[in-house]
C-alpha cells in the first residue's frame, strides 16, 4: 500500500497563493490579501504574517502593504492591534455580508467587469480619434477637474460623469448607451465596498493620463490607459466582493 502523503502545512499556503503584485500594485495587493482571507489561507482569528515578510512575499513596499491592510480594515475583514504583541488579525471572511452577496449575484460581477473592460477602453480610443472643438476640450478638462475636487461622498458621481463625457465625445449614441450600462453596473458594485483614498489618488492619475491622450489624439495610449484603469477597479472588486 502506498504510504499516505502528508497534507500540506497550512503555514505554507500563503507562499503558494500570494505572489508578487504587478501593474496596479495597491489594488492587486488588496485583491490578493482579501482573496486569501476568503479562501481560508488566513482564517478568522489568525494573525497575518509580519509586515516585512508579507511585503517581501508580495513584492511591494511596506507603505503600500499598510495602505492595502487599511482597505481590508475598512471592509471589516481585519483589525489591527498596536504595541507589543500587536499585529493584524483576521476578523471576517466577508461571506456573511448579505448586501455583498446580493450585489455579487444580482449584478453578475464577472460579466459586469468583462463588459466594462471591452466597452470603456474602446470608447476612450474612439474619442481620441475625433476632432474635438474648443468647447468639447474644455468640457473634458472640467469633468476631470470635477473628479479631483469632489468630496468623498460625491466622488463616484463625478467619476461616472467623466467616463460618460469621454463616451459622449465619440459621437456614437450606441457607445454612450454601452458606457452608461457599464457605469450603472459598476456603481452598484462599488456601493458594496468602502471608498478608498489610495485607490482614488491612483484613479486621478489614470484619469489625467486618459484625458491627456484623448486631447492629444493618441488613441492607443487612451485605450491602454483605460484598460489599466478598468483593471485596477476590477482587482479591488474581485478582492473585496469576490
Amino acid at each position: 500500500m502506498t504510504p499516505e502523503q502528508p497534507s500540506p502545512q497550512p503555514s505554507r499556503l500563503p507562499d503558494a497563493v500570494l505572489r508578487p503584485a504587478v501593474g496596479n500594485v495597491f489594488e492587486t495587493t488588496v485583491e490578493q490579501l482579501a482573496t486569501a482571507i476568503r479562501l481560508g489561507v488566513f482564517v478568522v482569528g489568525e494573525q497575518l504574517p509580519p509586515e516585512r515578510d508579507l511585503a517581501e512575499r508580495l513584492g511591494v513596499s511596506r507603505n503600500t502593504l499598510r495602505e492595502a491592510i487599511a482597505a481590508l480594515r475598512d471592509s471589516g475583514l481585519v483589525t489591527t492591534r498596536r504595541g507589543r504583541g500587536g499585529g493584524t488579525l483576521v476578523t471576517s471572511t466577508g461571506h456573511d455580508d448579505a448586501a455583498t452577496s446580493t450585489v455579487r449575484h444580482g449584478a453578475a460581477l464577472e460579466d459586469a467587469l468583462d463588459f466594462r473592460r471591452v466597452v470603456e477602453p474602446g470608447a476612450a480610443r474612439l474619442a481620441a480619434t475625433r476632432r474635438l472643438s474648443g468647447d468639447q476640450r474644455a468640457w473634458l478638462l472640467e469633468s476631470a477637474t470635477a473628479v479631483r475636487s469632489a468630496a468623498l461622498a460625491d466622488h463616484r458621481i463625478a467619476d461616472s460623469r467623466l467616463h460618460l463625457a469621454i463616451a459622449t465625445l465619440t459621437g456614437s449614441p450606441m457607445v454612450v448607451e454601452a458606457v452608461t450600462r457599464a457605469q450603472a453596473a459598476l456603481g452598484e458594485l462599488l456601493a458594496a465596498i468602502p471608498v478608498l483614498r489610495t485607490n482614488i489618488e491612483h484613479s486621478h492619475d489614470q484619469h489625467d493620463a486618459i484625458v491627456e491622450a484623448v486631447l492629444q489624439g493618441d488613441p492607443d495610449t487612451a485605450r491602454t490607459t483605460m484598460e489599466e484603469h478598468c483593471d485596477a477597479t476590477s482587482a479591488l472588486l474581485r478582492g473585496l466582493i469576490g
